[in-house]
């Protein structure tokens, strides 16, 4: 299941606009703001596929029952530069826990790059709902990497890959890649073209340089 929000009229295609714009992506505290509310966008939108059990509540007056969440997702993300956007899905989903790998571009002198997947924090993670966060899905390969690294910690019952922005070729090869296709992919936009350096057009450049400064 693929959800292109672009596709529908919501206030998360203004935020992903301005996350586009080279004039307001200079204020890098607005443009970490616009990753974490399109996180919590994101984030309601997951609420409404998950599971709920009825309660109790006492209040000062009776009792009310209300629908909370059967069990708590896990959240994980990407470092660095999916922090951003896994603060807004963390400030929805308040109780979950929380898992964090480093994946980044190793690149070599002929221009070319390898994926280096170098650390690895996560609870357990069998038969949970994984929800995996990066901003970013070009190639896609980072992304399955990061989700084969999870699976040291347990299978997922679901999860749920959430990214601002995907290349089209990012999507497939998730679709032929990923080890579990027990996965619902949530987008905010899709753009057509990948570079030859992998970056996405349109795209909007380097998420992890414009929410904290460019790395050496």
């Amino acid at each position: 299941m693929i959800h292109n929000l672009s596709q529908e009229s919501s206030i998360i295609n203004e935020y992903i606009s301005e996350l586009r714009d080279i004039h307001i992506q200079k204020d890098a505290m607005r443009f970490r703001y616009n990753l974490e509310r399109i996180g919590e966008y994101i984030a309601f939108e997951i609420s409404k596929k998950l599971n709920y059990k009825a309660i109790n509540t006492t209040t000062p007056l009776g009792e009310a029952t209300s629908n909370v969440l059967e069990s708590q997702p896990v959240l994980a993300t990407i470092l660095r530069a999916g922090l951003p956007m896994h603060n807004g899905l963390l400030r929805i989903f308040d109780k979950a826990q929380n898992a964090f790998v480093s994946a980044y571009r190793k690149h070599h002198k002929d221009s070319t790059f390898e994926i280096a997947v170098e650390y690895l924090s996560s609870p357990l993670l069998e038969n949970k709902t994984l929800i995996l966060s990066d901003p970013m899905l070009a190639t896609g390969s980072s992304m399955v990497l990061t989700y084969q690294a999870l699976l040291k910690k347990g299978m997922p019952k679901h999860t749920h890959i959430v990214a601002v922005i995907a290349s089209k070729q990012g999507v497939e090869y998730l679709k032929t890649h990923m080890p579990n296709q027990n996965y619902t992919l949530w987008i905010g936009a899709i753009d057509e073209e990948l570079t030859a350096q992998s970056y996405i057009v349109p795209g909007l450049g380097d998420a992890g340089d414009l929410a904290y400064g460019e790395k050496s």
